[in-house]
């Protein structure tokens, strides 16, 4: 963590219909938090479903962040990740001035992810 600055992490998917598909991300967002409990950690879906990202940024704000990094549960760099979110969050920074936001690259080929790959797959029968 930057000093004493307090941060969030917000993890923003890309929301569903399907309300199952929607808590997987409250559930990440809760196991997040376990592992980091310093830190303020929130979830937002881009569309479709509440909360979205202009809420979660609310809660961070709320919740005393200065800094909330972004982080689009994405694998790859799409549309989504490149315009739609950055658009949203920028939308939603001007309502909070004197907070700063930052953007994370999405997993793409992280080596960590990789290894959850290939852990994922030797438990397939």
């Amino acid at each position: 963590m930057e000093g004493d600055v307090k941060r969030a992490i917000l993890l923003v998917d890309h929301g569903s219909k399907r309300e199952e598909a929607n808590r997987q991300l409250d559930r990440l967002a809760a196991a997040v938090r376990e592992k980091s409990p310093r830190e303020i950690v929130e979830f937002a879906h881009m569309e479709i479903a509440a909360p979205s990202i202009a809420d979660g940024i609310a809660r961070c704000v709320d919740g005393g962040a200065e800094l909330i990094v972004v982080h689009p549960f994405f694998l790859g760099a799409g549309r989504h990740t490149q315009q739609s979110i950055p658009e949203l969050v920028a939308a939603a920074a001007t309502h909070h001035p004197g907070i700063e936001i930052r953007i994370s690259e999405p997993f793409g080929a992280h080596p960590g992810l990789i290894d959850s790959v290939l852990d994922w797959l030797r438990e397939v029968d």
